[in-house]
């Protein structure tokens, strides 16, 4: 919003300042850490004067979880308005995938609420089916990725670019579209898995978009690209400003999210924020990036996924417990233990996903 301000600039003044995007970004950032700081606290007392009895943990669980009982959740709602609040005021509003990636974050968002809502309402770990949130999910996706390929460079729509093998573009034609659904949706639920202990996804997601977010800059900046043999696509620049500020929101909830967490992020955040990791590798056509950066939520998830399988077959479990932070767990790893080791495998792994832009 405050990029109109540069039609007052001559070019040697500090309205100058809101054309460079690296302003904007850190702007963004400090913008919603503040927020995050100054509303916090009256949010989290909301949530405990409505919620009463919090979220309801589950019996089958950790034994050291029914400690959490009496924890709000619906803590998402901080970072989401402080990301809200931060991007309107920073980036600019006539670029398409901000609104992409702003239309996924929400969309995911309002379903997480309503998950969220169900399960405090009804004291129950249940809330809105799986059945649902899936198809709900698989729309928002299939517009957000549709919407991406229409603006991606016509060179580049519609095709897979591969990290390391940079001139090599798989043409998936209209496959790319429920490739993309796939990547959204599935980036959304692998990090609501993640949110199983406090501190824990929330980390692991401002790593993994502040790596997009370098990403973003770089592919949206044509000497960058030229540089490093990138696909070049005009425009997604501005997704720095978002990342920037998804992360600032996120250092501020983890203020309160710390253990012990006085709030949860419940569904609310993650699955928007898992979201919003899935739309910005599609529009930065970074998609097979986002599994290497976002490897912990792959892992996450594939623990699950193997569990089912698994005991379907033979009536064994793989795991003691999953998802696999809970195997951890299980096994007797303290919850900051396993919460800061995975934060340092999320780290290294952004590091790999970003080294993948030097190689060729």
């Amino acid at each position: 919003m405050l990029y109109w301000l540069t039609e007052f600039s001559d070019g040697g003044d500090v309205f100058n300042l809101f054309r460079y995007i690296t302003f904007r970004a850190g702007m963004a950032f400090f913008t919603a850490l503040i927020f995050g700081f100054i509303f916090g606290k009256p949010l989290i007392n909301m949530l405990r004067r409505r919620q009463g009895k919090g979220q309801p943990i589950r019996d089958d669980g950790p034994q050291g979880h029914l400690a959490k009982v009496g924890t709000p959740t619906m803590g998402g709602l901080l970072i989401l308005s402080a990301l809200l609040f931060s991007t309107l005021l920073w980036a600019r509003l006539d670029n398409p995938y901000v609104w992409i990636v702003l239309g996924v974050t929400f969309s995911f968002g309002l379903i997480g609420f309503a998950d969220d809502y169900a399960k405090v309402s009804k004291q129950n770990t249940k809330g809105v089916s799986s059945r649902v949130r899936i198809v709900l999910g698989l729309i928002i996706a299939f517009l957000a990725t549709a919407a991406a390929a229409h603006y991606h460079p016509e060179a580049l729509s519609y095709n897979l670019a591969l990290p390391v093998f940079k001139n090599v573009l798989l043409d998936l034609g209209w496959f790319f579209v429920p490739f993309g659904m796939i990547v959204i949706v599935g980036s959304a639920n692998a990090v609501n898995l993640t949110d199983g202990l406090d501190g824990l996804a929330i980390m692991p997601v401002m790593i993994a978009a502040s790596t997009l977010g370098v990403i973003s800059y770089i592919v949206g900046n044509y000497n960058y690209t030229d540089y490093l043999g990138v696909h070049f696509i005009p425009g997604t620049g501005e997704l720095f400003i978002f990342t920037a500020a998804l992360f600032g929101g996120g250092l501020g909830f983890l203020w309160y999210n710390a253990p012990p967490a006085a709030v949860f992020m419940g569904d609310t955040g993650s699955l928007a924020l898992g979201g919003a990791l899935g739309a910005i590798a599609v529009c930065t056509k970074h998609e097979i990036v986002l599994a290497i950066v976002g490897g912990l939520f792959v892992v996450e998830a594939m623990s699950v996924i193997i569990q089912v399988l698994y005991f379907k077959r033979t009536g064994r479990r793989v795991f003691l417990m999953a998802p696999i932070h809970h195997h951890f767990e299980k096994k007797g790893w303290a919850e900051p233990q396993i919460v800061i080791r995975f934060w340092i495998i999320s780290l290294i792994l952004a590091l790999i996903g970003l080294a993948t832009l030097k190689l060729r």
